[in-house]
């Protein structure tokens, strides 16, 4: 058995991205292993793939540069892996691999494409194009190894009863976020002949998600209620999912759902479209020059008027649905 230890710390739908691309690696590299090392918390995501083993750490356990070091040691001791794959590729991660490389172990890592994705953010760069998508450059690093592995690009939905709609209405940056006035019309709207689950998180999120609930009847929010594993089980029997370019769009791809994904500021041609979700499926304003002006979308807007989201009505995106 080859094994191969694997290590992406964030942000959250990020690691969410690799566990389509784990799982389909493994089928067809039976005789493989994958030590996955992340933030605890993200277990759930990987439960489901046999082959996978996650080992789970609290990053504030193993501060600064002696704290990775000893992380690299105990994972090293624990595991003694035959390949090291960096899907990372920050400062705490080119220090681990900087520890493999001396102890001989030979470290594959995700090209990320930063350069490409500069030109795409370019406001002025009038040539926009799809860039690689960000499973397959996870893919790659497998590839490297000498592995082969063909994705397929396609949801497997893990439940068959599918009744109401999920809407996660928050994203980390206002860039990537409907304006909330919106996202309730819509949901008043939707409410009329669909059960709308909500999902957030954290204080602000589930306050706001609780008001809405009140207000709007056939509503349900979920947010603070459910562990992942939880949530990952209701989404999965979602006749569709509303999100916008952020994890809950992931996490859909993993069990399956179909996702509506509303874009603003950030482009699905910077690769980071669920996994097996359709293009047809992405809600965007084409005709606006500046877009995409950010991969993660934490900039300020060039034009002050955020047009790439508010000019997103509502009916476009019950169209789709």
């Amino acid at each position: 058995m080859t094994r191969i230890l694997a290590y992406r710390f964030s942000a959250f739908g990020d690691v969410a991205m690799t566990m389509p691309v784990f799982r389909e690696f493994l089928e067809q590299n039976p005789d493989v292993e994958i030590v996955m090392v992340s933030r605890k918390n993200f277990e759930s995501l990987f439960a489901d793939i046999p082959n996978v083993i996650f080992h789970g750490i609290d990053l504030d356990e193993y501060k600064g540069f002696l704290g990775i070091r000893r992380l690299g040691k105990e994972l090293l001791r624990q595991y003694q892996p035959d390949f090291i794959a960096d899907l990372h590729d920050v400062i705490r991660s080119k220090i681990l691999d900087k520890i493999y490389v001396r102890k001989g172990l030979k470290v594959y890592k995700i090209n990320k494409g930063k350069e490409e994705k500069e030109k795409l953010t370019d406001v002025w760069d009038l040539d926009k194009i799809q860039l690689k998508k960000t499973v397959e450059r996870y893919a790659d690093v497998f590839r490297d190894m000498g592995f082969k592995v063909e994705l397929s690009h396609q949801l497997r939905p893990k439940s068959n009863q599918k009744s109401g709609i999920g809407f996660a209405p928050f994203a980390q940056h206002k860039g990537k976020m409907l304006p909330l006035e919106k996202s309730f019309e819509l949901v008043k709207i939707l409410a009329q002949k669909h059960t709308i689950y909500f999902f957030g998180g954290g204080k602000k999120e589930t306050e706001t998600l609780e008001s809405w609930e009140q207000q709007i009847p056939n509503t349900q929010s979920l947010a603070g209620k459910l562990t992942l594993s939880e949530e990952l089980n209701k989404i999965s029997e979602l006749e569709v999912m509303i999100s916008m370019d952020s994890a809950n769009m992931h996490l859909a791809s993993i069990v399956g759902t179909r996702c509506v994904s509303i874009w603003g500021a950030t482009h699905p041609y910077a690769g980071f479209l669920g996994f097996g979700q359709s293009e047809d499926d992405v809600v965007q304003i084409n005709d606006l020059t500046c877009r995409p002006c950010s991969v993660f979308g934490d900039k300020e807007c060039y034009r002050g008027d955020w047009a790439c989201l508010e000019e997103i009505s509502v009916q476009k995106i019950i169209d789709k649905i």
